[in-house]
């Protein structure tokens, strides 16, 4: 873990030093920098509720189909807490990449990785706008949160399915989760979560933007429903 954390500061240094070249001199930079903001009534991921509202600030920089990021969530109790980061390599409508995640809450230690982190690797394609249908196939393979109870690692596997519908006045987004055995998400084979979110853009000074959501969220594997509300804002 400390060579993958070693090679994620040092991606981050040169696509921090290409900027600062690329503004010396008289170029447009290939580098991008973005950053964002959800404001949602509850966190729910994959179908398994976390916490209430919450605030879930991100940031993320781009070059040569390369992006790493950040993302973070904490609600307004500041005891849950999580900080993933992530690195990604796209091309066409197809992704590879791995996440970092951290949600032992605050108060707890961070660098203890293998005791609270957890590790997943992630392949997907999307179709393109004519066709606008989405897959990915999501799996972790490290960290002792997944493993069962005779210590055994699940390689807790999540799979996710997404269409989006341009209609009249906003974006709707089907969406769909699948657990192929047992994992962190159910016992067995499962749905995790089928949902619609219907989200309304607005485009503010600048690059800024704004878009408010609305998505009602069905968990089988967990028996449990839940509508979400939120408001998103990017730069």
């Amino acid at each position: 873990m400390k060579t993958i954390t070693i090679t994620v500061c040092s991606l981050l240094m040169a696509v921090m030093l290409s900027v600062t070249a690329v503004k010396g001199e008289e170029k447009k930079s290939p580098v991008e920098l973005s950053i964002g903001a959800d404001l949602v009534s509850s966190y729910v991921w994959r179908g398994v509720y976390q916490t209430g509202i919450s605030v879930q600030p991100t940031i993320a920089v781009s070059a040569y189909g390369l992006t790493l990021g950040a993302w973070g969530s904490t609600d307004f109790t500041n005891s849950p807490k999580e900080f993933d980061l992530s690195l990604f390599y796209g091309i066409g409508g197809f992704s590879v990449g791995m996440t970092d995640y951290w949600w032992s809450g605050q108060g707890a230690p961070y660098f203890k990785y293998k005791q609270s982190h957890f590790l997943e690797g992630t392949v997907g394609y999307s179709f393109g706008e004519k066709f606008p249908f989405s897959i990915s196939w999501n799996t972790m393979f490290w960290g002792d949160g997944d493993k069962d109870a005779d210590g055994e690692r699940m390689y807790s596997t999540y799979i996710a399915l997404a269409y989006d519908w341009d209609v009249k006045w906003c974006m709707l987004t089907f969406g769909m989760g699948i657990s192929p055995w047992k994992s962190l998400y159910s016992e067995k084979f499962n749905v995790t979560d089928v949902s619609v979110k219907a989200a309304k853009e607005f485009s503010l000074k600048g690059d800024m933007g704004l878009s408010f959501f609305v998505q009602p969220i069905f968990c089988p594997a967990m028996d449990d429903a839940h509508l979400v509300a939120g408001a998103s804002f990017s730069y």
